[in-house]
């Protein structure tokens, strides 16, 4: 067998055990549910923060939007605890991000974030966009 031929299969092999590492990864709801402390809207590399008016039923209504999302379901908290986080998995390789959303009174806090990786493509803040397009919309 060709030197060639046996690095093709090792990296093969690599990438294999990494994607099923990333689809079979125990989820561990208290690593990613945490209160959120940001006052402000932020991009970052992995993920968004956004903070958002809010009225007495914009969580429930953002929650309704965010669970008929597909691939995407609670981890942790509620609507009626005013404190819920998610996991969305990405379509074909079934990357998983977090989302935490927060209800205080006036405002929703909602981080969405990457769990693997150092950058997102942009992945969160547009989802995240289009999730907020439509609550604004009307549901």
């Amino acid at each position: 067998m060709s030197r060639a031929f046996m690095t093709f299969w090792i990296i093969l092999i690599i990438i294999v055990l990494a994607a099923g590492y990333v689809r079979l990864a125990p989820t561990d709801p208290a690593k990613w549910h945490k209160a959120l402390t940001f006052e402000k809207d932020r991009r970052l590399p992995g993920g968004t923060q956004k903070v958002i008016a809010a009225g007495a039923d914009t969580l429930a209504k953002l929650d309704a939007i965010i669970t008929a999302h597909p691939r995407t379901k609670v981890i942790a908290g509620s609507v009626e605890e005013g404190h819920i986080t998610y996991e969305a998995r990405t379509k074909v390789m079934q990357f998983p991000d977090y989302i935490t959303v927060q209800q205080a009174d006036d405002q929703v806090k909602i981080y969405s974030r990457l769990r693997f990786g150092r950058r997102d493509m942009g992945v969160n803040h547009d989802r995240l966009s289009a999730w907020l397009n439509t609550l604004q919309a009307g549901g």
